[in-house]
């Protein structure tokens, strides 16, 4: 048993260390070969062959996210795993397959809404309206079964609940709720006017973007003992979309992300928790579109995106530091600190040197004019083709 897990820690640590360099190199490369072609090359066809560039390296993020992830899965329900993690085998059974399903009912839904948008796009409200309400479902459903894991294994454990961490179930549900209820209110408040659709192109790259992030997750610089991490601008692929499509949609492909870090990353002892740390945590990051239409920075759409993002980081250290004061008070206690409130802000801090590194690159990306004007060109192009969309979907509906 002992041999089998370290094998397996072992080919998962070596892996991991081989996309990490793999990644960055991949990256780098293409950072180069872009900025030989904006100096050689015309910038309309230097935009072109980056469009290409991005296909490459959303592929190799898809073979290499499934790869991780089947590893990761392989190397969390080993017996050995779970034995040296103090875990019992209902984690299997109650918390990563119902994330499992959740994942692949989003996959579902997806492609569902890519084939419906390019071959029936007046039936696209309908099939959405189903794939939310199953997806719905199928989060209702995991935040269930990982309430029954809590109460069969986590109640009076002598470790995470006791007199002293005090797991405080009443202040993990009116947290999620409240940071549910303001993010909801503050998308449909802050992007009330945007009314582009979720066509073909907008979940295309909304794939593409998730499949980036989700692989250069991997890529971790420092690694915190009880979950998260630093990483190479792991969300900048969501920023960039939620600065493109604004808060609403940047909020819901934030979402999915943290589903899929739950599965990669899995630090779940409640169900409000589980939202905390992970689908909200990460939903926020779409706030990182807010300041796109403010028009007295038109002429800084580098402080645009940086005023976003450091808006967005805030927000999501936010749903941890709530996560972390209610859920995880027993970890304060090992570290000999009885003020859990002092010990989360602590370790949660993680997050303001992630979103630094992302602060910094996107900062050097929307500096550029070339680039800033080509994601101009995008979102004109975008709210074009929407409110043709939206007449074609009115034309059928007369006939």
């Amino acid at each position: 048993m002992v041999i089998g897990l370290l094998e397996a820690n072992y080919a998962f640590d070596s892996a991991e260390a081989v996309v990490l360099w793999l990644t960055v190199g991949f990256v780098a490369a293409l950072v180069i070969t872009s900025v030989l072609l904006f100096v050689a090359m015309k910038k309309d066809v230097a935009f072109k062959a980056m469009k290409y560039m991005v296909w490459e390296l959303a592929f190799y993020a898809l073979i290499v996210g499934i790869t991780m992830l089947i590893m990761q899965l392989v190397k969390r329900t080993s017996e050995g795993y779970l034995t040296e993690n103090y875990l019992n085998a209902d984690v299997i059974t109650y918390v990563l397959i119902p994330l499992l399903v959740l994942f692949g009912v989003l996959l579902a839904s997806a492609v569902a809404l890519l084939v419906t948008g390019a071959k029936k796009p007046e039936k696209r409200r309908l099939v959405a309206i189903i794939c939310g309400s199953v997806a719905l479902c199928a989060l209702i459903a995991a935040a269930v079964t990982i309430g029954i894991y809590y109460a069969k294994h986590i109640v009076n454990d002598g470790y995470y609940d006791t007199d002293q961490t005090n797991l405080n179930q009443t202040a993990l549900y009116v947290s999620a709720g409240v940071l549910v209820a303001g993010a909801i209110a503050a998308v449909f408040l802050l992007d009330r006017k945007n009314k582009a659709a979720f066509d073909s192109r907008c979940i295309a790259l909304a794939g593409i973007t998730v499949a980036i992030s989700f692989v250069l997750s991997y890529v971790k610089l420092w690694e915190m003992p009880q979950g998260g991490s630093i990483t190479f601008v792991s969300l900048l692929p969501i920023m960039l979309f939620a600065y493109i499509y604004g808060p609403k949609k940047g909020v819901l492909v934030g979402l999915i992300y943290g589903i899929m870090q739950a599965m990669q990353d899995t630090y779940i002892i409640h169900p409000a928790q589980f939202l905390l740390d992970y689908p909200i945590a990460f939903a926020m990051i779409g706030f990182a579109g807010v300041f796109k239409n403010v028009a007295a920075l038109d002429k800084l759409p580098q402080v645009k995106f940086v005023l976003g993002a450091i808006l967005a980081g805030a927000l999501r250290f936010i749903a941890h530091v709530l996560s972390g004061v209610f859920a995880f008070g027993a970890y304060a206690i090992d570290a000999g600190q009885n003020n859990f409130w002092l010990y989360s802000l602590g370790y949660n801090s993680f997050v303001f040197a992630d979103i630094a590194l992302v602060v910094v690159a996107g900062a050097i990306v929307f500096s550029s004019k070339a680039f800033v004007k080509q994601i101009d060109r995008y979102a004109h192009d975008k709210e074009k083709a929407s409110a043709e969309d939206g007449q074609n979907e009115t034309a059928t509906d007369g006939e």
